[in-house]
């Protein structure tokens, strides 16, 4: 439906507004750069959208009674002008569809809108022209606007296009002088982030126009996050918050100030065959300006210099102070097979949904990145982790005999690439804590870790469950909460805090830490486990029954979740039920590996502590992970005054506490 023009004259689509009357064009409430052709494409595009704006109708609104200009040129550089201003693509069209030999049409829903509560400066529109400069921030780069002005008039006059640009690497330098100077005179209307620290990533869009490349756009996002965390004086939020505000509406003002950050970058990427795409740019929220963008484009072997140049632009941009490694890396030209990257990024993302499942077929993808490709360090990094993780206790899936052994060779292969590789430092002191049970060696790898990156959550989360599990209870908090500051949405970092809280005897913090967790997603499983264990340790059994019950139907029956639910029924006398979950578990152990130490934590709730002792001590002989929580966890207290287990702990050798 056309929505007519006297009676509306603000129009929303999206997270932009278009302001008829002041002829301004808004995004998230700030002010962007569009000259008059361009802005009035747009806005008859608005004005009837789903319908057929002609060529012919264009022409008579832009060119009334001109036959001297060059019309087809002309129109084609507003439109493209247009597809620049809102990162959209003529081959993946959101927003302007190209009707071939007839015109354009605008494809996005169109709704009638309020102005912004957040106006910037509003003023008539311009009338001298695409390359004219104004006193509000343009969205795309003086030399870079200046370069696309001179390969349209190169068009345009039918010269060498290449003679001209020439001509334009002068212009530009020309225009980037004016756009300094107007800055030095203008009140700082365009001045850079000379002070800020702080930014947030947004989950990079897909224009690739399906669904299942998501996880191209998401691992991209990832990997220019990782990036950019490298950078020491750079504060970046991590990569599970930033994912929670993918598709978000939200003004970038309330995300900043939700994050406490002031900066951000948003963009877009796409993926066509071998090529790809990435359309960045950095808004300084504190200031409302829009200081930078640009669109960079690369082979798929070639992705990872990629990244290090749009890196190293929004660094410029900050004005942040690099140390010389940091300048060596980023001006590093790294390169990758487009096989190994691609199996690469489809680990990352089943990597990043932390279940059973989804660890093994990160596993696989990871596997097949190194086979492809054997100098990617970073694949390495990523199949020791899983491997590192998988038979811990919250998963539980492959013995320790199988998974340390690949776990160490990978992280070592992945280090000996990368030294400086933080993924692979985390993961090879994760295996140090988990199976080694080299509890000096792991202290040092996690703290060696965070000295590489301070940036890097998982880090700090990991050398928090390591301080908690050596009862240095205080010590574990403050990492978590470094974690915490990092990555505030992170589901794992939240559920992490509540676990320690619970293993340090919290328990009302930590029922109110873990609910918190499950208002941001009810079906995680591991908070409902913790918070029934919690209420069972309060002796509440009417609470903590229930919520043991959902864990072990939101898990489909991990053995973890079974043992647990079966603790609590014997502790609460129903060891009818509790004796029933046993025998499950002793079934599921003949199809496939079950640690003992979920039998011994059966057997301590139904009061056999000889014969929990017996699963303990085979646990041991299995190396099984449970057993690095012995010191803290609830569920063994009623073993403490045994001296099998005194004799078993003292072989773990763990170090006193300080």
């Amino acid at each position: 439906m056309s929505l007519p023009v006297a009676s509306t004259r603000i129009v929303h689509f999206g997270v932009f507004e278009v302001d008829l009357k002041a002829c301004a064009l808004r995004k998230h409430g700030f002010r962007l750069k569009l000259a008059e052709q361009p802005f009035q494409v747009l806005a008859m595009l608005v004005e009837r959208p789903g319908e057929i704006i002609t060529r012919e109708e264009l022409r008579d609104r832009l060119w009334p009674g001109d036959t001297f200009v060059d019309f087809d040129h002309g129109l084609n550089n507003a439109v493209m002008r247009v597809r620049e201003v809102l990162l959209d693509s003529s081959d993946h069209p959101r927003y302007v569809e190209t009707v071939p030999r007839r015109g354009y049409r605008f494809v996005a829903p169109v709704e009638e809108a309020p102005a912004s509560p957040v106006v910037r400066e509003t003023e008539p529109c311009s009338t001298t022209g695409p390359s004219a400069l104004d006193s509000s921030p343009s969205l795309i780069s003086p030399v870079a606007e200046s370069r696309s002005w001179w390969s349209s008039i190169a068009s345009w006059l039918r010269v060498p296009r290449n003679t001209l640009l020439s001509l334009a690497a002068l212009a530009g330098c020309a225009t980037l002088l004016a756009f300094t100077i107007r800055n030095s005179y203008n009140g700082g209307a365009g001045k850079v982030l000379t002070r800020s620290t702080s930014l947030v990533v947004l989950p990079l869009e897909n224009l690739s126009g399906e669904k299942d490349q998501d996880y191209f756009a998401d691992g991209m996002t990832d990997e220019l996050i990782a990036n950019l965390a490298k950078i020491r004086s750079l504060h970046v939020i991590s990569r599970s918050t930033a994912m929670a505000y993918k598709g978000t509406r939200k003004p970038l003002s309330e995300i900043a100030r939700e994050l406490n950050v002031d900066a951000v970058v948003e963009g877009t990427v796409m993926r066509v065959g071998n090529r790809v795409r990435i359309t960045a740019e950095l808004v300084q929220v504190s200031t409302d300006h829009h200081l930078w963008a640009d669109t960079y484009e690369s082979q798929m072997g070639d992705v990872l210099a990629l990244q290090n140049r749009v890196s190293a632009a929004i660094v410029n941009e900050i004005r942040i102070n690099l140390t010389p490694e940091e300048r060596e890396r980023l001006a590093k030209t790294p390169a990758v097979a487009p096989e190994a990257y691609e199996n690469y990024l489809k680990g990352l993302y089943y990597w990043n949904k932390r279940s059973d499942e989804n660890l093994t077929r990160a596993i696989g993808y990871f596997e097949r990145a190194t086979k492809v490709d054997s100098q990617y360090a970073l694949a390495y990094a990523g199949l020791s982790d899983c491997y590192a993780i998988i038979s811990a206790e919250i998963f539980g899936t492959m013995p320790a005999s199988e998974a340390a052994p690949k776990a160490k060779a990978a992280a070592l292969r992945a280090l000996e690439l990368d030294p400086t590789l933080v993924e692979a430092q985390t993961a090879l002191a994760t295996v140090k804590f988990n199976y080694d049970w080299d509890w000096s060696g792991a202290s040092e790898g996690f703290e060696r870790a965070i000295g590489l990156n301070p940036s890097y959550a998982t880090a700090f989360q990991r050398y928090s469950l390591y301080l908690i599990a050596m009862g240095r209870a205080q010590d574990s908090f403050a990492q978590i909460q470094k974690a915490r500051q990092l990555d505030p949405l992170s589901l794992s970092i939240n559920f992490s805090l509540g676990w320690r809280l619970y293993m340090a005897r919290q328990y009302d913090a930590a029922i109110a830490q873990l609910k918190d967790t499950l208002e941001m997603d009810p079906s995680y499983e591991l908070p409902h486990l913790v918070v029934g264990q919690a209420y069972e340790q309060k002796g509440d059994y009417t609470m903590a029954i229930p919520e043991l019950r959902k864990a072990v139907e939101l898990s489909h029956g991990t053995p973890l979740m079974v043992s647990a639910l079966a603790h609590a029924y014997a502790r609460s006398g129903n060891r009818v039920e509790a004796e029933k979950l046993l025998a499950v578990l002793q079934a599921k152990s003949t199809s496939e590996y079950v640690s003992p130490y979920y039998f011994a934590i059966v057997c301590v709730g139904l009061g056999r502590n000889e014969q929990a002792m017996d699963w303990l001590e085979r646990a041991f002989a299995d190396r099984s992970n449970g057993l690095v929580f012995m010191k803290v966890e609830p569920e063994l207290d009623n073993l403490r005054t045994n001296a099998r287990f005194t004799t078993l702990q003292q072989k773990l050798g763990f170090p006193a506490i300080r």
